[in-house]
């Protein structure tokens, strides 16, 4: 896959993870000061946020108004970096969109964002001429073990109705598909975490039989950015 898509992050700073407040808030140490940091994520992250986990902190700029100077944006796995932000999925996809290097939508272009469909906001509505209008949700995905990549780490009936409104857009006769952004370079294949969410995966496994695409792609994540790296087979 071509890499062009990608994020430069500012300077980011080596922090040690003290307690997880709520699904939003920890409290950090850095540079010998305890400070509370923002995580950008709502799942459980639990294999990458506990008590003495190192990660890397990016100072917000003061205009912002808010209550914490940091957002959480990566963790360590071992000899893994991984981006817990869970905008940054969508920001790679929309770059790699517009300079059309995902080569599952060739040639298509964005028409809106986040358009509304039923109960739901999907991620990206694209057009292409002569080729169905085709809806993509993005999701997030942060958990692999021993190199299988799993989502959610969180139950999600949010994301199972994602799934059943991309099963109805292809029912209408819209091309319709699901994109999981592995947001660490160790993923070797994906696959619904059945475990913890039977529903979504039963979800996902019906929408695919159904004529929903779906794709995992997963990320090379360093100090200085995150870039769309391989896709990787998607196991169901």
């Amino acid at each position: 896959m071509d890499n062009k898509a990608g994020i430069k992050f500012p300077r980011l700073r080596q922090a040690r993870l003290q307690k997880r407040l709520n699904r939003f808030l920890a409290k950090v140490e850095l540079d010998g000061e305890i400070e509370t940091a923002f995580i950008p994520n709502p799942g459980r992250l639990t294999e990458l946020l506990y008590p003495g986990a190192g990660v890397y902190l990016r100072a917000v700029s003061p205009k912002n108004k808010r209550n914490t100077t940091y957002d959480l944006s990566l963790a360590s796995c071992g000899n893994v970096l991984v981006s817990i932000d869970s905008r940054v999925p969508n920001l790679l996809v929309a770059e790699a969109l517009v300079a059309n290097c995902l080569p599952w939508f060739k040639d298509y272009k964005i028409v809106r964002s986040e358009p509304r469909l039923g109960r739901s906001r999907l991620d990206f509505h694209l057009t292409a001429a002569g080729l169905a209008e085709c809806f993509v949700e993005v999701k997030s995905c942060t958990l692999v073990r021993e190199g299988m990549a799993s989502f959610p780490d969180a139950p999600t009936l949010r994301g199972s109705r994602h799934v059943e409104e991309l099963l109805h857009l292809v029912s209408a006769g819209y091309r319709a598909a699901i994109l999981f952004v592995v947001q660490r370079e160790d993923a070797v294949s994906f696959t619904p975490n059945d475990s913890l969410d039977p529903l979504f995966g039963k979800s996902l496994r019906k929408a695919a039989d159904g004529g929903v695409e779906v794709y995992a792609v997963k990320c090379r994540v360093n100090l200085e950015g995150i870039n769309l790296s391989d896709w990787v087979p998607v196991i169901l």
